[in-house]
């Protein structure tokens, strides 16, 4: 069994449900778990780190992302579009996504995630166009390679530009279809298991590129499998007016109507939720996947995050899709996210340290997920360390907790830890060659973009 004991960590912030911050306290952790958190353990390890001038943090859970998308980053001719216009010209670049472009754009974004504190990554994957090969299989090899904890999605889409849908012919598939294969993803990859490093949930796209009978049949499927549900939702007012206008209701309504709220149920986005709708989210415990600096980037809106949580929605973090990021770093999300409802709702705004339990225990909780989220004995041992001794960090280390939202971090963490395994040290990916994967993936990427 593999062991790890950090030793004497300067601080320890738990995200427990008691919000405990410890001081010079061991954290031991055996066999991918954590065993014991203490001052002087009398324990011995294979690997032995000094945390004497160390914060440590649980693993930043990550929500909602588009892996595929990092290979689509910076396009002058989509910067000042807005959802429906900037998805519509990118779907003539993601028509033409393989299994190697998806292989090495996952490995690139989730290598970033690694890098600044996210031990666990969710990713929507439903553009899948015919002959592309296993992309799920794609995706859980990069993951595995990294050393990442993986959900992935078996998303969808069924309405094309002839149906009324966004997304050319080429990458839509019929419902049956795309129920053979989410059974297929599901028996090949999901394990349900506590510890568990990959999962699937069933994730057809939005209400404006998918039929009521794909959701229909997607929710009847996942509940067969005790699987879990994903799909964007009220990210613009151009979707509530296709909504109102093709089927005479709001998203959340038609989504209700359909088997689409629960607490086996999240929604990426969430802005534009009524007061009725919101209480509903709260007394169904369908979750909410905040990704802020995405709907700042194409001008969607802000999500009512302040309300959400004083009403008890569940809400975790997400970076979304790298195209309209332009990133991967849930430390960036997490600080943008502070700074945003700072200035949109001032003293109703989640503190520091709230939007660090956002980004851990909560999105941990709407991932279906208990084993992760916190630091305590018995659960998984995913967490960041991050030198205190860092010249920027100087003069704000009088609240740990609240510190990343606060103050931010301007480069990777130190160390990442996922199932008792370092995975980034000293700033840099342990698991791969980052310049020999830069290089193949720039050379991939200019291929994929010479087939347009």
């Amino acid at each position: 069994m593999r062991s790890l004991l950090i030793q004497n960590l300067q601080t320890l912030v738990t995200c427990d449900q008691e919000d405990r911050v410890l001081s010079s306290v061991d954290l031991y952790c055996e066999d991918g778990l954590i065993q014991s958190i203490g001052p002087a353990l009398d324990r011995q390890a294979d690997t032995v780190l000094d945390g004497s001038h160390y914060w440590c943090y649980p693993g930043l859970v990550n929500t909602h992302h588009h892996l595929y998308q990092v290979f689509s980053r910076n396009l002058p001719q989509v910067q000042n579009m807005e959802l429906f216009d900037w998805l519509t010209t990118l779907y003539g670049i993601w028509k033409n996504l393989d299994q190697e472009v998806v292989r090495l754009s996952s490995l690139t974004g989730m290598g970033e995630l690694l890098k600044y504190g996210c031990t666990t990554c969710f990713d929507h994957h439903y553009v899948f166009p015919a002959g592309a090969g296993d992309l799920l299989g794609a995706q859980f090899a990069a993951a595995e390679e990294l050393g990442i904890r993986m959900f992935a999605s078996r998303g969808s889409m069924d309405l094309s530009q002839k149906d009324g849908g966004l997304p050319p012919d080429s990458v839509v598939q019929t419902v049956d279809a795309i129920m053979r294969d989410s059974i297929r993803a599901i028996e090949t990859y999901h394990d349900p298991r506590p510890g568990s490093m990959r999962q699937v949930a069933l994730a057809p796209c939005s209400p404006f590129s998918v039929s009521a009978e794909l959701l229909r049949q997607s929710a009847l499927l996942a509940r067969q499998y005790g699987v879990r549900l994903h799909t964007h939702l009220c990210e613009t007012r151009d979707e509530e007016r296709y909504m109102l206008e093709r089927h005479g209701v709001r998203p959340l309504e038609f989504l209700a109507s359909l088997g689409w709220t629960g607490p086996d149920v999240w929604f990426a986005h969430g802005i534009h939720f009524q007061d009725e709708e919101l209480r509903e989210l709260a007394r169904t415990h369908t979750g909410v996947a905040h990704c802020p600096i995405s709907n700042m980037k194409l001008s969607s809106g802000v999500a009512r995050i302040p309300e959400m949580l004083a009403l008890g929605v569940p809400v975790g973090l997400a970076v979304d899709g790298s195209a309209s990021n332009d990133g991967s770093s849930l430390l960036e999300e997490l600080r943008v996210c502070y700074l945003l409802h700072r200035l949109n709702s001032s003293q109703k705004a989640p503190s520091g340290y709230q939007v660090l339990k956002m980004a851990t225990q909560g999105s941990a909780e709407i991932l279906g997920r208990t084993d992760i989220g916190s630091l305590e004995p018995g659960k998984c041992a995913d967490f960041f360390l991050v030198d205190s001794r860092r010249l920027e960090l100087v003069g704000g280390g009088w609240s740990p907790a609240d510190v990343l939202a606060t103050v931010g971090l301007r480069g990777p963490v130190d160390c990442t830890v996922v199932n008792g395994r370092i995975v980034v040290k000293e700033g840099h990916l342990v698991t791969v060659d980052e310049a020999l994967l830069s290089e193949k993936a720039r050379a991939c990427c200019r291929a994929y973009f010479a087939r347009n």
